[in-house]
């Protein structure tokens, strides 16, 4: 007895069986997502995302779920990154985390 298993991609969107589609994935407010879509809804969803897209910023390849990490700012503003570089570049002692004293942040300050 032979057997044909026949698989079908359905439009997640109307129902549709997709006979010429795509699986799109995409991210909002950090929660990946991914949707079956025939060609013409994929172009819809493209087109609604567009201005959206055009208006962001790229993170690059981050993966699904994860953050980006932002550089590490004092309240004062300050691009604790630089401050630390700057310390080691001027002979202070600094730790690679954690606090940083505010005589080496008044050196930093006076330096700039």
């Amino acid at each position: 007895m032979a057997k044909k298993q026949i698989t079908q991609l359905i439009d997640d969107l109307d129902g549709s069986v997709i006979d010429d589609g795509t699986t799109i994935h995409f991210s909002v407010e950090g929660r990946a997502y991914e949707i079956d879509l025939s060609s013409d809804n994929a172009k819809k969803l493209r087109e609604a995302f567009e201005p959206f897209v055009s208006a962001g910023r790229p993170l690059g390849s981050v993966p699904s779920g994860a953050r980006r990490p932002t550089k590490p700012r004092s309240d004062s503003g300050r691009d604790l990154g630089d401050v630390r570089t700057w310390a080691e570049e001027n002979g202070y002692s600094i730790n690679s985390r954690g606090r940083i004293s505010a005589t080496v942040l008044e050196a930093y300050d006076a330096a700039h």
